[in-house]
């Protein structure tokens, strides 16, 4: 197997020197070809050496993560993996773009998994969409319709979160019901969801079920009741739900 040839791009000299460690250690199949302590010297090296990964820091002083993607129109001929030290908020925006991250001080497990999906083929249209989402989310520039990027096993599905009227858990996978009818199957369970839509107008009335607040067509009375959805889902409240759900049903009307 062609090994993979890849670039760290981080200001801190410590980070690099770990990040290096792990990735020999850990993923014998990667060859660090460069350390970059800033953008510039990370674009010097990308335009002049093919490079199949690049291990980026989000936030860095100066030019940042994203002015690295910008340079090349977010039209990138490499993968990234990202490295943050960010926040729980930053953490739902990678989540929320379907993109590969390491916290630091990074976990040699996850550093293992995130390379091994470097063999999972997205195609470059939607990659750049993914990095430009991240970079809506991070910067606080996410208006209008908030988009979400939903990792399945036949590629990356981006939908608003006003098309998604319930989710719902199938074993180990969560399905999604889209207002066009649609489902899509991840393989993210349904606690993945419930944490990374907590702040909109969904809730979990079930243990298999989160739906969507906007799209409840009627609320059913019962020991827990029934909400109707919008494509004539019915769909049970657990009788431990059943104030939380009513509480925030009047508070969204």
């Amino acid at each position: 197997m062609e090994p993979i040839k890849a670039i760290i791009v981080d200001d801190e000299k410590n980070n690099r020197i770990t990040l290096h460690k792990l990735v020999e250690r850990f993923c014998p199949q990667v060859t660090i070809v460069s350390e970059c302590d800033s953008v510039d010297c990370a674009i010097s090296v990308l335009e002049s050496t093919p490079i199949d990964v690049v291990f980026l820091d989000v936030e860095m002083p100066g030019k940042n993560g994203f002015d690295l993607l910008a340079h090349f129109n977010y039209q990138c001929p490499f993968n990234v993996i990202f490295t943050t030290a960010y926040s729980q908020y930053a953490v739902k925006a990678f989540r929320f773009s379907a993109l590969d991250y390491l916290l630091k001080p990074v976990d040699p497990e996850e550093l293992v998994q995130a390379v091994h999906k470097l063999s999972n083929k997205i195609s470059d249209e939607n990659k750049n969409k993914q990095f430009e989402l991240l970079e809506q989310k991070i910067s606080n520039k996410d208006v209008g319709k908030k988009q979400l990027a939903i990792s399945t096993l036949e590629g990356i599905y981006f939908v608003t979160l006003d098309e998604i009227i319930h989710i719902d858990a199938d074993s180990s996978y969560t399905k999604i019901y889209l207002t066009s009818g649609e489902m899509i199957m991840s393989s993210k369970p349904l606690k993945y969801f419930e944490e990374l839509l907590e702040d909109f107008d969904f809730v979990r009335v079930h243990q298999s079920h989160i739906i969507n607040l906007k799209l409840i067509r009627r609320y059913v009375r019962g020991d827990g009741g029934q909400v109707i959805m919008t494509n004539g889902t019915e769909i049970e409240v657990s009788r431990r739900k059943k104030d939380d759900l009513l509480s925030k049903i009047s508070d969204t009307i």
